[in-house]
């Protein structure tokens, strides 16, 4: 029961985080779960809730690749890409492979991350960027996007995850090259208008990781609390 309302929280927070931090609706309108499958009945409540919610991050990456090339074609031309849709078709599938950018190849996360953001990084950045997020959210999930009653997880890299994330946004917004201009073009106020669809997809983000954190710690916590109510209350288990 407890899973079951985790898990309604994250979507209830993504549609909140949704609605309030840009203009426009959010991505999804009602939530959606996945059809049932074997592998289920080998995840408890718990582990529903961040295969969910690690899905939903996976979501948010790709609605900001495909942002991302819009506000900035001359990063896809930059790697060769024939047009717009083989740029993202090709970023999403880089995401699900693990398989870094060729230019960027033997790093990893954070250090992706870090290339992207440097003024002197002449490859393409979104691709780049978008990748490092990713593959610092997965491994901040000791590398995987399902999750079942064998996996340990840190609520500490989760945690650290979510302000990784703050902080690439602000590098997103600030970052200049030496001409004064942004790195990448994202969140745009001008002329009365406001897009800032960029900052709710990572407000989306930061809100998952910091709640599958807190969850993750409040499960420990109550796996104790739990045990000891049993000795209080003297609970027997049922046998028939």
């Amino acid at each position: 029961m407890k899973g079951i309302i985790a898990t309604g929280i994250v979507v209830a927070l993504g549609a909140g985080l949704g609605g309030c931090a840009a203009n426009g609706p959010p991505a999804a309108k009602t939530p959606h779960n996945e059809e049932m499958s074997f592998d289920q009945f080998a995840q408890t409540d718990f582990n529903r809730t961040v295969t969910i919610a690690m899905r939903d991050n996976l979501e948010s990456l790709n609605r900001l690749l495909e942002k991302l090339y819009r506000r900035n074609p001359a990063e896809w031309r930059k790697a060769g890409f024939p047009d717009l849709e083989t740029a993202i078709k090709t970023g999403r599938s880089a995401i699900l492979s693990g398989q870094a950018p060729r230019q960027l190849r033997g790093l990893g996360d954070i250090q992706i991350l870090s290339v992207s953001l440097d003024p002197a990084y002449q490859g393409d950045r979104v691709a780049a960027f978008v990748f490092g997020l990713a593959d610092m959210i997965i491994q901040a999930h000791n590398g995987k996007t399902r999750f079942y009653v064998s996996d340990q997880l840190s609520a500490q890299h989760i945690y650290n995850a979510a302000r990784n994330v703050e902080i690439a946004d602000w590098l997103l917004s600030t970052r200049r090259n030496a001409a004064g201009q942004p790195l990448l073009l994202s969140n745009e106020i001008s002329g009365g208008q406001a897009n800032l669809s960029f900052e709710r997809e990572f407000g989306q983000i930061i809100g998952r990781l910091d709640l599958v954190a807190n969850l993750l710690d409040e499960n420990l916590r109550r796996v104790g609390i739990n045990y000891v109510q049993g000795l209080l209350f003297f609970n027997f288990l049922p046998v028939r």
